[in-house]
């Protein structure tokens, strides 16, 4: 493969072997024009030694800097050795090496997406990426956060099913603003939902969740906003950079669109709630 990607307004060449099967997902945002970066995936059976001053180290993940580049080394949590090394060659290239024997996990959305930082481009061009479930209702985009397993899916069903609302991502959903206007964008992860559209939609609200045997919904004061939207969003903390870039567009982004948060049940009555906080 040696094709052109644009995701969100970063634009980049992808050359990996006929090997890799790329996602589904990710190739329904294949197209561009003038790419500004170039990823070369390579197949290895070995990496080479770790080098440069650690940033930032976990059980999946060992991150290095040097020069300003960075090499990260990615794994998967409960197995001891990395499937692949992302080593950052220029400031608008990098060259991952891949283990052959883990091709089988590159058809799994965040297996693939872990191997590009797409995280690192994207904080470069001013977008945020929100752990969510967004859906298209009336023209505009709810998004519905909270950690895994809270009912994000949920509630974006519910809208589905009940008000008529599409769903454009089951799990994530970059954040950018656009002519004055912050927007979700498509994204190439959906976590279990498999529901990913690339499409961008003006943003009507975001919705932080949490389990409750009655609905309520109320919008959150600025700080409680910011500390829960905050805990969602995936940014690089380990790089100061783009930790405080990462601060300074969520708070533009709170400041432009309302924030509630919604004890939920997972009946009608959420919808409604929901519903009745917005129309105040």
């Amino acid at each position: 493969m040696n094709e052109i990607f644009t995701i969100g307004d970063f634009c980049f060449r992808l050359i990996c072997p006929e090997a890799v099967k790329v996602p589904e997902n990710f190739l329904k945002f294949r197209g561009g024009s003038e790419p500004v970066y170039t990823y070369t995936v390579e197949l290895a059976h070995s990496f080479p030694a770790p080098a440069g001053s650690p940033a930032a180290r976990r059980e999946d993940l060992l991150v290095l800097g040097q020069n300003g580049l960075e090499c990260r080394y990615i794994g998967v949590k409960g197995q001891p050795e990395p499937y692949a090394c992302y080593r950052e060659t220029a400031p608008d290239a990098a060259r991952i090496l891949l283990d052959p024997s883990r091709l089988d996990g590159m058809n799994i959305d965040p297996m693939f997406v872990s191997l590009l930082a797409l995280e690192r481009r994207q904080i470069q061009r001013d977008a945020l990426i929100l752990h969510c479930a967004f859906v298209e209702y009336q023209g505009a985009a709810i998004l519905f956060s909270a950690p895994s397993e809270t009912g994000k899916t949920t509630q974006a069903n519910l809208w589905a099913r009940y008000r008529g609302a599409e769903t454009v991502n089951g799990d994530r959903g970059l954040l950018q603003k656009l002519d004055g206007r912050w927007y979700a964008r498509g994204w190439p992860v959906c976590g279990s939902s498999d529901v990913c559209e690339n499409r961008d939609v003006p943003i009507r609200a975001i919705v932080m969740l949490s389990q409750a045997p009655e609905d309520r919904a109320v919008r959150l004061t600025p700080m409680k906003a910011f500390s829960q939207a905050y805990s969602q969003i995936t940014v690089n903390r380990w790089n100061r950079t783009a930790n405080l870039r990462a601060m300074d567009l969520l708070e533009d982004l709170i400041a432009s669109v309302p924030v509630y948060h919604l004890a939920c049940t997972m009946e009608e009555t959420a919808v409604e709630a929901l519903e009745r906080a917005l129309a105040e």
